[in-house]
């Protein structure tokens, strides 16, 4: 069994920063694309970004661009997500999704592993 477990998420204030965390465990020992996605109220989910862990090619919505930034760990099984500049539309429960494909998937089908997701509240 797969296990993704998001951690760093919180309360910040516009223009300030977060960064998330995603790591794996159990019995996949790597992904080859991981990503973020996020769902704020009453929205569908939507891809923030993702990163192929080999080549370390990336996508971003371009609603962050510039302001994000996805990144992989040394094993090919933690991605992370450095979010500056943030602002109240980015308010939203960010996922954490995994996928063995190369293909970097940008629809929430393309990924077959999923974390419990971590708030994300931007308010003065």
């Amino acid at each position: 069994q797969v296990q993704l477990v998001e951690s760093g998420g919180g309360l910040v204030q516009p223009g300030g920063s977060l960064r998330l965390s995603c790591a794996a465990s159990g019995n996949i020992f790597y992904f080859n694309t991981m990503g973020w996605y996020r769902q704020a109220p009453g929205k569908e989910r939507e891809l923030v970004a993702n990163i192929n862990t080999d080549d370390g090619s990336t996508n971003y919505a371009d609603s962050v661009k510039d302001r994000f930034t996805i990144s992989r760990g040394n094993a090919k099984n933690t991605v992370y997500l450095q979010m500056n500049s943030l602002i109240p539309e980015d308010t939203a429960v960010y996922y954490c999704a995994a996928d063995l494909s190369t293909r970097l998937g940008t629809k929430s089908e393309d990924y077959d592993y999923w974390g419990q997701g971590t708030q994300v509240t931007v308010s003065s």
